[in-house]
């Protein structure tokens, strides 16, 4: 399997270049993205998801601890919240770490022809730390609808509003990254009287008055 992943890999490079000489710059869009997203999945999701969990688990923790709302068992990846009736407990699982998130990021950022190297690899890093922190306030936020809501409110909570918080905080991501930076990256012609207009003006006028 292994093989055939490298294989693969080296193919995906071969076409890659291929398409840069070609100055297909759609396509290796296309193809350089879903590549590595494909490359990343394989060879880092493996290594990076449980450490994501576990950091996931201990920074919300950290702070559900401190407002009193949860406890954070974080080498298990366990969430406790207490209650008088019956307590909750929530599993940060693969889907909390926001792995495949920080994977289809990057593979969108680096074959996004408008930035520089050394800003992609900023941006790379700021977007890891911004789906890192959504990822602890959709949890935040589910951890305190059970908690003042009760467990009746877990499905809602879990699958619905705090997915709809995680998802606009990514919108608003991609949205300052890839939408706003196209725009304020493109080469718009810009309408004024420059030099050669102007004396062009000025000659056409005098040549009136000379005729007059």
């Amino acid at each position: 399997m292994i093989v055939l992943q490298i294989v693969g890999f080296i193919v995906w490079l071969y076409i890659l270049w291929v398409l840069r000489r070609a100055d297909l710059k759609f396509q290796r869009f296309l193809l350089g993205s879903v590549g590595l997203f494909v490359f990343l999945l394989l060879w880092f999701e493996p290594i990076a998801v449980e450490p994501m969990q576990k950091l996931v688990a201990y920074l919300s923790g950290w702070i559900g601890k401190g407002s009193g709302l949860f406890d954070s068992y974080y080498r298990y990846c366990m969430l406790f919240i207490p209650k008088d009736t019956a307590a909750v407990s929530l599993h940060v699982d693969f889907e909390c770490s926001g792995i495949i998130e920080t994977i289809a990021f990057w593979s969108l950022l680096w074959f996004f022809g408008i930035y520089s190297s050394k800003k992609k690899i900023w941006l790379s890093l700021v977007g890891f730390v911004w789906i890192l922190l959504s990822n602890i306030i959709r949890i935040l936020v589910i951890c305190s609808v059970i908690y003042f809501g009760g467990n009746d409110w877990f499905y809602f909570a879990h699958s619905v509003f705090g997915r709809m918080i995680f998802y606009l905080l990514t919108v608003a991501l991609y949205f300052k990254v890839f939408t706003k930076g196209q725009i304020l990256n493109q080469k718009v012609g810009s309408f004024g009287y420059g030099d050669e207009s102007g004396h062009a003006l000025e000659e056409s006028a005098a040549k009136q008055e000379d005729d007059r």
